[in-house]
């Protein structure tokens, strides 16, 4: 498996990481199992949030760790904070009320309750999960400080930034923002349709509702990782595009080249992501072992820039 160094942190990593969202879903020992498998395909990076499973998740993947007999030091473990759920979490602070919440007490309390769900003494990276508007970045950085001081996290990021947002909270940082997680995959392509499609009159041959704020491009001169979530997604969860006959052109065009080279369609449409120069970090969340080896099975595969556009293209996505 491929590593990257994450941001400028020196840290490097697999560059397919394993977010554990779902594990919730499972019981004991398939836990392991996913565990177990997402190590044996090389991937060392897990990617949890301390809502996913309303808490659950992070206990269960925290367990299931314990119970492989993982060694701690051998792999990264990435949590995310901020987000406020209606009824709150189970185990949680307390905090309730559907809303985003960068405080300084909600972010080192939430950190200190996903230690103990994870049962680890610190966690490699913190993100801040979603934009909050009401954020004080100096707020943000006496919690920042306080948990890097204690050795509770060592690095930091972003979900779902906009460069200004990064900016706006950058300057008010000691530590750099080493990693933005975005959504990104060929049915969410667009961050790059953006840039193509850049002083095209009208939009009779793109139409988008989300504007990136060219979010590709600084992430790239910033040298700060995009870790790609929901790749196989299209929409906000609205479905996987592999197997779903809505995009059939684009099944049949990764067919011919799962063919090609030896691997799933799950293999190619992973190997587009990290085929870009931007050095993306692709985070599956299948919590199935086979899915999860057919994912992260691309070793082998080296896309020419044809076979790239031409999956870009058959996703949906004209050339002007």
């Amino acid at each position: 498996m491929k590593q990257i160094e994450l941001g400028q942190s020196a840290l490097k990593a697999s560059q397919i990481a394993l977010g554990v969202m779902r594990i919730n879903e499972r019981d004991a020992k398939q836990a392991v199992e996913t565990v177990s498998a997402a190590l044996d395909a090389g991937i060392n990076y897990f990617d949890t949030a301390d809502i996913y499973g309303n808490g659950r998740s992070s206990t269960i993947f925290g367990q299931a760790l314990k119970d492989a007999g993982v060694d701690r030091d051998k792999i990264f473990i990435q949590t995310k904070a901020g987000i406020i759920l209606k009824d709150g979490q189970i185990n949680g602070d307390g905090f309730k009320g559907l809303r985003y919440d960068f405080s300084r007490d909600h972010l080192i309390s939430a950190v200190d309750i996903e230690l103990q769900r994870l049962q680890t003494d610190h966690v490699d990276f913190l993100l801040l999960h979603r934009p909050d508007t009401l954020m004080e970045p100096s707020e943000i950085a006496e919690a920042f400080s306080q948990l890097e001081a204690s050795g509770k996290v060592l690095h930091f990021g972003v979900s779902n930034f906009t460069p200004y947002d990064v900016d706006l909270l950058q300057q008010a940082l000691s530590q750099r923002l080493e990693v933005n997680q975005l959504q990104f995959g060929l049915g969410h392509a667009d961050m790059i349709a953006e840039n193509i499609q850049m002083n095209i009159n009208g939009k009779a041959e793109f139409d988008t509702h989300v504007r990136t704020f060219d979010v590709l491009t600084y992430s790239r001169l910033h040298k700060m990782t995009i870790q790609a979530w929901s790749p196989f997604q299209y929409g906000m969860f609205a479905g996987v595009f592999i197997d779903n006959p809505k995009f059939q052109p684009l099944n049949d065009e990764l067919q011919t080249l799962a063919d090609k080279y030896g691997v799933t369609k799950n293999g190619i449409a992973t190997a587009w992501i990290l085929k870009h120069p931007a050095r993306i970090q692709a985070i599956l969340g299948s919590m199935s072992p086979n899915h999860i080896k057919e994912m992260a099975d691309v070793d082998k595969v080296h896309l020419t820039n044809q076979e790239w556009y031409d999956l870009y293209q058959t996703a949906g996505y004209p050339l002007p």
